[in-house]
């Protein structure tokens, strides 16, 4: 994979946020953009059903588009269409933000797209990264940010907090924790993406795109 965005000549940077769920990741990237010194605006907010983040959205007056898989007869014909309708709104890159799809060829063909993640990756990939990390008894865990490829969060790491395991600690009570970590990294990022650019060159991302 070699990926090359180079930086913005002008702010703010147009972004594409996907969502599935209660959006609590969306609403910090929305929360930070209120300032114009962030650099970043969220053009549109995507969803693979109605859900809570796309009611985020409306609240806050930014487009929202929904791609349904079950109105498509297959994968790939889902993966054209949700592809289509981000690339309607010419993000620089696209932020997928609890969103529960694996994404196709034709949508990671549009822009770059960055994820994070609620485990310390290659670690603990999929849907149950802080119940698996805490099941194998691991002493730390975190949050990891990467560039989405075609795998279940494989793609090249971009920057990683670490979270302490307590011993007491159960699944929920872990999880809250990193989300905590996880909205301030993603925020952190996406303003680094957008203002320096980024160059992917196999495993490596290198902010700034000299």
């Amino acid at each position: 994979m070699t990926i090359d965005a180079a930086p913005a000549p002008h702010l703010p940077v147009d972004v594409v946020v996907l969502v599935s769920g209660s959006g609590t990741l969306l609403q910090a990237l929305l929360d930070a953009s209120v300032d114009p010194d962030y650099g970043v605006r969220v053009a549109a907010v995507g969803a693979d059903r109605p859900c809570a983040g796309i009611e985020r959205a409306q609240r806050a007056g930014i487009p929202t588009f929904v791609v349904a898989p079950s109105t498509y007869a297959d994968r790939g014909a889902w993966d054209a269409a949700l592809a289509e309708r981000v690339a309607g709104h010419a993000p620089r890159f696209v932020v997928t933000a609890g969103f529960m799809r694996i994404l196709g060829p034709a949508t990671l063909g549009t822009a770059p797209v960055v994820n994070t993640h609620p485990a310390l990756l290659p670690s603990f990939p999929g849907a149950h990264g802080v119940r698996d990390a805490l099941a194998y008894g691991v002493k730390v865990t975190g949050t990891t940010c990467h560039v989405v490829d075609a795998g279940v969060d494989t793609g090249p790491i971009i920057e990683q907090r670490v979270v302490a395991v307590d011993d007491d600690d159960t699944e929920e009570s872990l999880h809250e924790r990193i989300k905590v970590q996880e909205r301030e990294l993603l925020v952190e990022v996406v303003q680094r993406l957008a203002r320096e650019g980024f160059v992917v060159q196999g495993r490596r991302v290198r902010l700034g795109s000299a």
